[in-house]
């Protein structure tokens, strides 16, 4: 599923489940979430969106709405909201989900980052022949 952030062709930025998973990993839950449970928060929020730029209140149950609450928190999501008259003279305001999407993409940029980091740590040990480790153990035991 992929979210089309701006329906607008000369300006589109695209979210992928992928960005979201990320960024909820990262955000939500004092950054211990596990990857299972991100991708399913991120493929079930992203279904309410579908192509849409925006989302009306309305349409989640007390649930979802709760795990938008969650989000919005974390700063994933922001509201919105218009105002209009009745025919009658009443006020009708109408709420709407959005994803701070310049956030989500941030996070990613951040994982990505700190994958490349942890990568780069890991290939210095991996230049390090075997017999040295051998011959370290033997002298501390």
């Amino acid at each position: 599923m992929i979210y089309m952030a701006n329906g607008n062709s000369n300006n589109t930025c695209t979210l992928t489940v992928d960005d979201l998973t990320q960024a909820i990993k990262n955000c939500v839950d004092g950054h211990g979430m596990q990857e299972t449970a991100a991708r399913s928060m991120a493929e079930h929020v992203l279904n309410f969106f579908g192509f849409s730029e925006r989302i009306i209140d309305n349409i989640l149950e007390q649930e979802d709405r709760d795990v938008f609450y969650m989000l919005e928190d974390a700063g994933l999501l922001t509201t919105e909201r218009e105002q209009t008259t009745l025919y009658d003279g009443r006020e009708w305001r109408i709420h709407y989900w959005l994803f701070h999407r310049d956030k989500i993409l941030k996070l990613k940029e951040q994982t990505q980052i700190m994958q490349e980091k942890d990568s780069s740590a890991e290939s210095v040990y991996d230049d390090i022949p075997d017999g040295v480790w051998s011959s370290r153990m033997g002298a501390d035991e």
